[in-house]
């Protein structure tokens, strides 16, 4: 039974993940540690590393920490809490820096219309180039109006 319990865990994790995601991008990133993230709306940022990587940093803490005492003294629910974080940010990382900004050029011609709308919806959310008046915040989840642009 609580392996069950463990993988409900982890699943509810990484989709509450979604909105602490658009909530820290909205009222943090684009709030009071705008000059973290400030490089990341830049157009062609000129190196390899940005201000903004440190967010993975930042969110990588809680994931350890929960790592940790999710072990200790024997396991329990919060190494199941910090694997849902670990995989949002895996999640994160393969969405936002490989298919959207194309740091790494693993996934240049997707077809998918799901994907292609979420490219759109970052888009859009990058030509606002200072922290104010800003769309689309979140990951995963994609506007409607985005899926409608694309069908056919």
């Amino acid at each position: 039974m609580h392996i069950v319990i463990y993988i409900a865990v982890t699943i509810a994790t990484f989709l509450v993940m979604e909105a602490i995601t658009w909530l820290t991008h909205k009222y943090v990133m684009h709030g009071f540690l705008w000059y973290l993230h400030a490089d990341h709306h830049e157009p062609k940022y000129p190196h390899v590393f940005e201000k903004n990587d440190a967010f993975f940093v930042i969110f990588a803490i809680p994931s350890i920490a929960l790592f940790y005492f999710g072990v200790n003294p024997e396991l329990n629910i919060l190494f199941f809490i910090g694997l849902g974080i670990l995989f949002y940010g895996i999640a994160y990382f393969l969405v936002h820096d490989v298919l959207i900004h194309q740091r790494f050029k693993w996934f240049k011609n997707v077809k998918n219309k799901y994907l292609i709308a979420l490219r759109k919806a970052h888009k859009v959310h990058h030509k606002h180039l200072d922290k104010e008046d800003g769309e689309c915040f979140g990951m995963l989840l994609v506007p409607k109006k985005y899926h409608k642009q694309y069908k056919k």
